[in-house]
Formats: structure tokens, C-alpha cells, sequence
């Protein structure tokens, strides 16, 4: 029986949707009776019950801070346990908005024009400036290191200030010019080419209510409405993505869609696993049961990832 250890719900921001996540992917795995499985929480106590436990890999269901920035990844690299998504490196890149989008830049991905703001709101005129002079109204405010869309704010000018308090919590912020148009997300499975998504959120933009309640009423597209070249064409930069970042497993990239261009907002190593959650749906499309993805996720598991 392969020893399973279920690691979930944290600190973040997103600790409510991690415990989702796991209760669903808990269910799933128990369809196959072969699997022992154990949900533990990353406490102060978490390498000594993971030592006790002694599993054959730990599946990583962990979101945002200490789950998927390389924190946690390093702790179960120091002790020598096999574990899914991506390692200590890429998931340290992949979730730091600025480096992550410094590297898509070099590497000739297109990504929204952005600027680094350091919190302190003395400087908002000076900010106001920049803004004009660097990019243009509406802009889109963003924690540098959170996921799920975890305070993100579509501002103007006259609401900037107002944008801004709501986010004293952060030291850095991102503030990249608003791309509209449509929301394509793309998967990649290892070194397949999952598929495409498009969604269309009733709200203004696929935010964290949008991904994750029912409620938020967000349309999923799918086969979606784009030619062949287009379809291989975000395919190819989602899989580049990937690749230049060194991840592993499973991650899903977001893109705005306007003008016959894609761009990159950004790329996600510990994508949702929930009812709602769009790899599953996605595989789903390509006959791949949601049973089948997590197993291919366990069997993908590694040390020195």
C-alpha cells in the first residue's frame, strides 16, 4: 500500500481553498483502495510528523505563501521525500510576479507592461506620475507573491489611493497596465500540451470569488472559439513558460487574448484542484479522469525536482 502523505492548508491567504482542494482530491484518491493517506497541516510540528508517518511521497495541495514559492518545497528536499509540482526554484520564480515576468520579457514572451511600486503612499503622487508615463489607465495592482488573485484591484486614477490602502499589508506591489479582451488559460501535463480554456466571468475579471464560488456564475469555454494557429500558438508559449522555468508536474498559465495577441499574466505550479478548478476540466475534455490526473500527478512525484 502506497503511503500518501496529504499536505494542506498553511498560513496563506488561501488556506480555505487548499483544505477544498484536498478534501476533494481525498475523496478521488479513496476510489482506489491501495493508497494510505494522511492530511496534515505545515505546523510547527510538520517534519517531525512526516517523519513519523514516513510516506512514500507527499502531495503538495499546499497554495500561495509557503506552499508553492519553494519554502516548503525545501524542507521535503532537505528530508529526502518525494513530493509533486515543481521544486524549490521554480516555484520560488513562478510565484514572484516581477522575476517571473523579467524572464518571460527576455525570453520573448509577451506579458502587460509593469512597474514595482514600494509601499508607501507619501510617494502616491510620484506613482501617479510613473503611471502615466510608463503605462496607462486602467492598471491592474497585485501582491508581488500571492496566487488565486488574492487582493487584485482594476483601478483609475481616482481610485488609486483608495486601491492602494486596501494592500498595507504588502511592501511590494505590482502595477501592470490592464490587457482586456479574453481569458484563455492554458495546462500543461509534464511535456504534453493539455489544452485551452476560455472563460467569461460574469464579475470584472476571473478573481478569487470567480475562481472559487459557485455563485460567481464564471462560464467555462471549452473546445474554445479560436483558429488551430491560435490554439497551437498559446499552446506553445504555455509549454515555453514551463520550460524555462524548469517546472514540473502540472501548472496552468494565464492569458489575456486581445488584438491577435497573448499575453502572459502569469504561470501557476500548484493549479486548483476543485470542482470547479480548470485542469481537472480541461483533462476532462481530453478523456482524462479526474482519478487519472491525480495519479499521474503521484506517479510524476520526485525528489530534486
Amino acid at each position: 500500500m502506497l503511503k500518501i502523505l496529504i499536505l494542506a492548508g498553511g498560513y496563506s491567504n488561501e488556506r480555505e481553498i487548499s483544505l477544498i482542494t484536498a478534501k476533494s482530491v481525498i475523496k478521488e484518491l479513496k476510489k482506489n483502495n491501495k493508497y494510505k493517506l494522511l492530511l496534515i497541516e505545515p505546523d510547527g510540528n510538520f517534519v517531525k510528523k512526516l517523519r513519523k508517518f514516513n510516506p512514500n511521497l507527499v502531495f503538495n495541495l499546499l497554495h500561495g505563501r509557503y506552499g508553492e514559492d519553494g519554502y516548503i518545497q525545501s524542507i521535503l528536499e532537505c528530508e529526502k521525500v518525494k513530493y509533486t509540482h515543481s521544486g524549490v526554484l521554480s516555484s520560488s520564480l513562478a510565484i514572484d510576479k516581477e522575476i517571473s515576468k523579467k524572464i518571460f520579457i527576455k525570453n520573448k514572451i509577451l506579458t502587460p507592461k509593469f512597474i514595482i511600486f514600494n509601499y508607501n503612499l507619501k510617494n502616491i503622487n510620484n506613482l501617479k506620475t510613473t503611471i502615466k508615463k510608463k503605462l496607462k489607465y486602467p492598471v491592474v495592482i497585485k501582491p508581488i507573491n500571492e496566487g488565486s488573485s488574492v487582493d487584485v484591484y482594476i483601478s483609475n486614477e481616482r481610485k488609486l489611493k483608495k486601491n492602494l490602502i486596501k494592500m498595507n499589508k504588502y511592501k511590494e506591489i505590482l502595477i501592470e497596465e490592464y490587457i482586456g479582451g479574453r481569458e484563455i488559460q492554458v495546462a500543461i501535463l509534464g511535456n504534453k500540451k493539455l489544452g485551452v480554456i476560455e472563460l467569461k466571468p460574469k464579475r470584472k475579471f476571473y478573481d478569487y470569488k470567480a475562481k472559487y464560488h459557485s455563485s460567481s456564475k464564471t462560464e467555462h469555454i471549452i473546445p474554445v472559439n479560436l483558429t488551430k494557429k491560435n490554439i497551437n500558438k498559446v499552446l506553445n508559449i504555455a509549454y515555453k513558460a514551463h520550460r524555462i522555468l524548469k517546472c514540473r508536474g502540472v501548472t496552468r498559465s494565464d492569458f489575456k487574448f486581445q488584438n491577435n495577441k497573448f499575453y502572459l499574466l502569469e504561470l501557476n505550479t500548484q493549479p486548483g484542484m476543485t470542482k470547479l478548478s480548470l485542469v481537472p476540466e480541461i483533462a476532462a475534455y481530453r478523456g482524462i479522469s479526474f482519478l487519472s490526473l491525480l495519479e499521474w500527478i503521484l506517479n510524476d512525484a520526485s525528489k530534486n525536482r
